[in-house]
């Protein structure tokens, strides 16, 4: 029988030509590692090219980690494993600061006592990543073979070097690869990156995937602040058009009496102040996309001129008797029921129809399961560097009270609560984010404010009663330690039946 080590050595050599994603040879490695070694916790990080460490896999440590981003000038430990080719061990009493502490699986408070093992990652020559390990027991790494170590450093190198050499070959065959490369790293910084691990995050990322490289139109629907924006950044990032631009409308904010011009241009002495030709924007995105956010509130006189740009991939500037042609893919999104507004006679039919070719839904936050703590994580990197805490995290108990949340204002009002919360711990010198950091959320929590169940446009009573029965659900759960018989009493209501009703909403606790 081969022993644990090396089942493991076999195991990850052959995940090298397995057919795996990234992230599952990331995290194959990881639990490799920790069952090898005798550490409570283990984190991968993989050096970008702006110098910042970025967790790919953990082990043991809350699922915040992977939100972050680890700037090693403000992580001491980190940067003396990356100084370092060979291992380095920081004994319990070690007074630098380990990035780890407070995030720890089942610990309540920061840990100060434990030992951390880091081994800095090259290959021929080069640093592309970082490997740490801790301890919560004194002296647990006092008698590792060195070797052993080694290979297992060396080994997980080699894969960080295959998944970047396949990363490359694949980035060769798309069009334009420097100009591509160098516009998604804009709209990322501009607009922040897609984060999640959710079912339903994975969903939306395939769905873009799969439509990106086409030209067909797409309509993003979602509520507000669920990222339609950065959806559709991402789909033009993806497409044979990414290094053509794409140019942004806001549809709700269009002027009114000059949407038409700024739509599709003007020729000089078009109207009062016309003074010179001018572009619109279907011009401006000629050869690229052109996202039109919040299509759904377009006057009904622009639906149709709009509607001919589509069909015929003409238009004519406001004051000219001549047709340009402009190939431009448009991307639409909407916070409405788009249906609902063509059967009102709000929004043209044909207009919707020509739009809706492939359609693609955000999923609200409370559908993602398990995504609030990375959001939390990478949310909170914005603080983390402007109040130069890069220790900042959020007590698990606090994250459950996030989780417990419906967020009708999704990714937004989750990241304005978070920062609120952020500056509160700051104010009084803490590194972690408590409960009573929260208080604008508990008092939602313990006192359910139904006005974020009124609908601010028409909806399914169905649908609105099903959320407000589920949130209830899920509250009597909480409040009983998630016994159904014990909520049931609660809710003043049979056993069999609530937990029927709870299995027909999704809750599985």
């Amino acid at each position: 029988m081969p022993s644990q080590v090396e089942q493991t050595l076999l195991n990850i050599a052959l995940n090298l030509s397995a057919n795996l994603t990234s992230e599952e040879q990331y995290q194959h490695l990881v639990d490799g590692i920790s069952q090898v070694f005798p550490c409570d916790a283990a984190a991968l990080f993989v050096l970008d090219q702006q110098g910042f460490l970025t967790p790919v896999a953990v082990k043991g440590l809350s699922s915040t980690v992977l939100g972050r981003r680890f700037f090693p000038n403000a992580h001491p430990r980190l940067q003396q494993i990356m100084q370092s080719k060979t291992p380095v061990r920081f004994d319990a009493d070690s007074a630098l600061p380990d990035p780890f502490d407070g995030v720890l699986l089942g610990s309540e408070q920061s840990i100060d006592v434990h030992d951390c093992l880091g081994c800095s990652l090259y290959v021929e020559g080069q640093l592309v990543g970082v490997l740490t390990m801790d301890a919560l027991s004194v002296g647990a790494f006092d008698n590792l073979d060195t070797l052993m170590v080694d290979t297992f450093a060396a080994l997980t190198a080699a894969t960080l070097r295959n998944i970047g050499q396949f990363k490359a070959l694949k980035a060769q065959n798309r069009k334009h690869r420097s100009v591509t490369q160098t516009l998604i790293q804009q709209a990322r910084n501009q607009q922040g990156e897609m984060v999640g691990f959710s079912p339903q995050f994975e969903k939306l990322k395939r769905s873009i995937a799969t439509v990106a490289q086409s030209d067909f139109a797409v309509l993003i629907s979602g509520e507000t602040g669920t990222g339609k924006e950065l959806v559709a950044h991402n789909l033009h990032a993806q497409s044979l058009r990414a290094d053509k631009p794409m140019i942004y409308v806001n549809c709700a904010a269009l002027p009114e009496g000059l949407a038409e011009s700024e739509l599709f241009g003007h020729v000089k002495g078009a109207f009062t102040g016309a003074n010179n030709h001018r572009s619109g924007k279907f011009e401006l995105a000629d050869g690229g996309t052109i996202f039109l956010d919040e299509i759904g509130e377009l006057p009904l006189i622009l639906q149709a001129k709009l509607l001919r740009v589509i069909q015929q991939g003409e238009l004519q500037r406001v004051g000219s008797d001549q047709h340009l042609t402009v190939n431009v893919r448009i991307i639409a999104a909407t916070n409405r029921q788009l249906e609902h507004e063509v059967e009102q006679g709000r929004f043209r039919a044909d207009l919707y129809h020509r739009l809706n070719v492939f359609p693609i839904s955000v999923p609200a936050l409370r559908e993602r399961e398990g995504d609030i703590a990375v959001l939390s994580g990478y949310l909170l990197e914005k603080v983390r560097s402007q109040f130069n805490t890069p220790n900042l995290h959020v007590h698990p108990k606090a994250l459950q009270l996030l989780e417990d949340q419906p967020w009708p204002g999704n990714i937004r009002e989750l990241e304005h609560s978070l920062t609120r919360a952020a500056l509160h711990a700051i104010q009084h010198q803490q590194t972690t984010i408590q409960l009573h950091h929260f208080d604008d959320l508990q008092t939602h929590l313990d006192v359910k404010n139904t006005s974020g169940y009124l609908p601010s446009e028409s909806q399914p009573m169905r649908t609105l009663v099903e959320r407000y029965q589920k949130d209830l659900i899920v509250h009597a759960l909480n409040q009983s330690n998630n016994t159904w018989s014990q909520a049931a009493e609660f809710l003043q209501m049979d056993r069999g039946n609530l937990y029927r009703m709870g299995k027909k909403l999704g809750i599985n606790s």
